[in-house]
């Protein structure tokens, strides 16, 4: 883009396609759509959906199957203290 006498020579971004998603009002959207896409940034065109393979499954080892096996485990000590007690009253 140069400027020419001040005013930006904007016929390239006018002639860019656009968006065309549904606005909150009903009509097209008028932003460029992203390179090789047909939405624009706002509309889903820079995302390419969920990264490939499962590489954030295991972060924290909270879904590990030891963690499950103790919680139940704690879980199931609880339900007995619990039955102990009331026995007791």
């Amino acid at each position: 883009m140069t400027m020419q006498g001040g005013n930006r020579d904007t016929g390239r971004l006018n002639t860019a396609p656009r968006c065309g998603a549904k606005t909150r009002k009903g009509g097209p959207c008028r932003a460029p759509a992203i390179h090789g896409k047909a939405r624009c940034r706002m509309h889903g065109g820079r995302g390419s959906g969920a990264p490939l393979e499962n590489r954030n499954g295991l972060k924290h080892g909270l879904f590990t199957l030891e963690e499950q096996r103790r919680r139940r485990a704690v879980l199931d000590l609880m339900r007995k203290a619990r039955a102990t007690l009331r026995e007791a009253d």
